[in-house]
């Protein structure tokens, strides 16, 4: 997992707990989502959009 998501992910106890739930096919799917974004704005803002999402419960992107 990169290093950025990994904090991100980590740091949000709602988002933590969801994430140790999914699949290992559901977190590549988060990944792959995450650094599809190429420029640094793009995945930051990817990062954002997860934790929301993982918050809210998605389990997938």
């Amino acid at each position: 997992m990169p290093a950025d998501l990994q904090r991100a992910v980590f740091s949000t106890p709602k988002a933590k707990a969801v994430w140790q739930d999914i699949t290992s096919l559901a977190r590549n799917e988060w990944i792959c989502w995450v650094i599809s974004g190429k420029k640094a704005g793009a995945r930051y803002i990817r990062i954002k959009k997860a934790l929301s999402k993982l918050t809210g419960g998605m389990r997938r992107p």
